[in-house]
């Protein structure tokens, strides 16, 4: 997808054989140290680090997705942050987004392996089949597991972008009839960085890329996700939450409540169990997220959040989740009257019926 010399450049002068300004460049920078809850002059330290980094060759594989977190990388506003990256990094293999096809499809990816070995970034998107050998999804005549296995073993580091790739995701739904995993059950021995979200947020896939290239692997949560954009839940950080704590909520999502900006905790919001950067970040050059679109949170940041109950249910009327490790439930207990004490997932399995209890005796005095 790029020539040998581009792929000798650095990332610096690759932004500027592609016509970005030192200005455009700048103001990335300070996007990206604010995404990351950076001080202001941790922009300087962003750019001089990209400013003379190699440009890291990406391989991108597809497995059991249906192109969501491809889509909404490629929905970005001009100048975009997702273009300054990808001018930044070789993208040597894409189904979606190569121009080539068959064949010469992977033979590119099988000399970028080859080139880049121990170098290059592998990014997965789609959660990987397990059951009757995998056979559900195959790629040139190669399982989903083959595949993974042979471009992971000489890959400096992997990011698993969307819930898919992370937790296994929608096929992985019950009865999960391909036995869908999440990378991280296959692969041990590199470092894993999750992206989470159906699909994520444009700016976490690329913040977490710049992330990388710039401070190495970041910190990560106890699921394996970025602290700098998952740190904290969508309730503590949404616009709502006044409603909440007043007791204002909405019954319908046309009633008067509803047209007030009321909490849409009774309607089957997840943002109290939540972990991720759409209240602050939001979409679309920052117009909008589903809440402030009236909208509850579905919670899809979060393991089995296809498992949880129904998305229209209160979630003291449905499961809190069912996932080992489900994210640990720091924000809960501000949300529902027990403090903030925050539990690992350790002690996640032992505090579900009591804060299941909480919840419904929380709801009760709101009636």
């Amino acid at each position: 997808m790029t020539s040998k010399k581009r792929q000798d450049m650095t990332i610096g002068e690759a932004l500027r054989a592609n016509g970005v300004s030192r200005r455009g460049f700048l103001k990335f920078c300070a996007a990206t140290a604010s995404l990351m809850a950076l001080p202001p002059g941790a922009a300087t330290a962003i750019a001089a680090a990209l400013e003379k980094a190699k440009r890291p060759s990406v391989i991108w594989l597809s497995f059991q997705e249906c192109t969501g977190c491809t889509e909404s990388l490629t929905r970005s506003h001009s100048p975009s942050i997702e273009g300054l990256i990808f001018d930044a990094i070789s993208l040597d293999y894409h189904h979606t987004l190569q121009a080539a096809a068959g064949h010469g499809a992977e033979a590119a990816r099988e000399e970028a392996m080859k080139e880049h070995h121990g170098k290059y970034i592998l990014v997965v998107d789609g959660s990987i089949p397990m059951k009757d050998d995998g056979v559900y999804s195959t790629i040139a005549g190669m399982t989903n597991l083959a595949m993974l296995k042979e471009a992971a073993a000489g890959a400096a580091a992997i990011v698993a972008v969307g819930t898919c790739a992370a937790y296994g995701g929608l096929p992985a739904a019950d009865p999960n009839p391909t036995g869908a995993v999440a990378v991280s059950e296959i692969i041990k021995d590199k470092p894993i960085i999750n992206v989470s979200g159906c699909p994520p947020i444009p700016v976490v896939i690329t913040g977490v890329l710049a992330q990388f290239l710039t401070f190495g692997l970041p910190e990560l949560d106890d699921l394996g996700r970025p602290k700098a954009f998952y740190g904290q839940n969508i309730h503590d950080r949404c616009y709502r939450r006044p409603f909440y704590e007043r007791g204002q909520f909405a019954e319908t999502f046309d009633d008067e409540g509803a047209k007030k900006g009321w909490c849409l905790y009774k309607l089957g919001c997840k943002g109290p169990i939540t972990y991720n950067a759409c209240a602050t970040t939001k979409w679309n050059e920052g117009t909008s997220f589903p809440i402030q679109s009236g909208h509850g949170c579905i919670g899809c940041s979060e393991p089995d959040f296809w498992d949880m109950g129904g998305f229209y249910k209160a979630l003291s009327q449905g499961k809190l989740g069912s996932a080992e490790g489900l994210a640990a439930a720091a924000g809960i207990g501000a949300a529902i009257g027990i403090g903030s004490a925050l539990l690992g997932s350790s002690g996640q399995k032992a505090a579900k019926a009591e804060i299941k209890a909480k919840l419904d005796k929380d709801m009760e005095a709101t009636k």
